[in-house]
């Protein structure tokens, strides 16, 4: 019984503080498109959570080719306010460090992971809704399908800048 007991306090406990904590969802848009999550600790500092994922497509004189991509990357950031602003909403700038994983499909299938690293800023309206700016670049070793391993410059170029929108409750 005192088990059961302390059990429950405990997930109570883990209950009440993670939905006291702020958290924003929404989505991201750079050079393709992904799902955002941000998860507040307190007021500086935040965990985002994204999922892109992109498609491109062109016929060239030679051959038709595709190329798709999906990659999963989770950054732990610090938030550090403007504080000259004070107009109706806040506004933030952040930086943050973290890891990335994804799949590439070209006319080979390669895997990718890295280091990810995060700065940018956003501005919170009165009302639960958040504009964002921000360079997230992921670089790391790739495995192609004939088992080679190379740098992956994509994760800077293809996934770095972004603009997101996100509702914050």
């Amino acid at each position: 019984m005192r088990k059961i007991l302390i059990t429950a306090i405990i997930l109570i406990a883990t209950c009440t503080v993670t939905m006291a904590q702020p958290r924003a969802i929404g989505g991201r848009l750079g050079y393709g498109v992904g799902a955002s999550y941000q998860h507040g600790f307190g007021e500086k500092n935040m965990l985002q959570v994204d999922l892109d994922g992109m498609g491109w497509y062109y016929a060239s004189s030679q051959a038709s080719r595709g190329w798709w991509r999906i990659q999963a990357v989770v950054t732990y950031n610090w938030i550090f306010p403007f504080k000259s602003w004070n107009g109706p909403g806040s506004w933030n700038w952040y930086t943050g460090v973290g890891a990335g994983i994804g799949m590439d499909w070209d006319h080979w299938l390669s895997g990718n992971a890295g280091i990810a690293g995060m700065i940018g800023f956003e501005y919170n309206f009165k009302f639960p809704l958040q504009l964002s700016l921000d360079l997230r670049p992921v670089i790391g070793p790739c495995i192609g399908d004939d088992r080679s391993v190379f740098i992956s410059g994509l994760g800077i170029m293809l996934n770095s800048a972004s603009i997101g929108i996100r509702y914050k409750f």
